[in-house]
């Protein structure tokens, strides 16, 4: 940011009074302007066994492949914004699971948030930001053309849980465009409990 939103004054990068990170501040009217990382929501749909893709018709990655997935918006939860991405991408109506992938991709600062779901019907079709939409099995997924790597490993991950016969939820830190590394936060820290 370099101008203010509520005066259009230009901003100062600092650290504000009883803080510990710099923030774009306005030195005319006080106000400190605050960037959170963007949620991205997505799902895994699958139909007897294939995995439903699409080809981006949009950057960043134009032509590749991608589960369906976008930023939630403004007063939708994530499981609102995961079935709407999916329908606007993939013109595919999904019976939602549960979370299966949550990654922390710091470079874009954002989290991507990928749920497991159904298609109760093989019905789909490409969607304004899709240059095709297809179901796939696992062989012919065209790992070298996947878009993103939160999409490649989160597909990685749902082949290897479905092999093994159990789904658990997979945490990871994507630090740049190769580099993903598993987070055991959860393996390390207790459940909460109330009590």
């Amino acid at each position: 940011m370099k101008f203010c939103s509520a005066c259009a004054s230009p901003l100062e990068l600092k650290i504000p009074t009883g803080d510990n990170r710099e923030r774009h501040c306005c030195n005319h009217c006080g106000a400190i302007h605050y960037i959170n990382p963007k949620i991205v929501v997505g799902t895994i749909p699958t139909y007897r066994g294939k995995v439903l893709l699409c080809k981006r018709a949009i950057e960043p990655r134009y032509g590749f492949w991608t589960l369906p997935a976008g930023f939630m918006e403004l007063k939708e939860t994530t499981h609102e914004g995961a079935l709407r991405e999916t329908w606007e991408e993939a013109g595919a109506r999904v019976a939602l699971g549960p979370l299966f992938t949550m990654f922390d991709v710091l470079r874009a600062e954002q989290v991507h948030l990928f749920f497991r779901a159904t298609l109760e019907e093989p019905v789909f079709c490409a969607g304004e930001e899709s240059l095709d939409v297809r179901l796939f099995d696992e062989q012919d997924i065209p790992w070298d053309e996947l878009a993103f790597k939160t999409v490649t490993q989160t597909l990685k991950l749902f082949f290897e849980d479905r092999r093994q016969g159990r789904y658990s939820l997979h945490t990871g830190d994507v630090f740049g465009h190769t580099d993903w590394q598993p987070n055991d936060f959860l393996a390390q820290h207790k459940p909460y409990t109330q009590g």
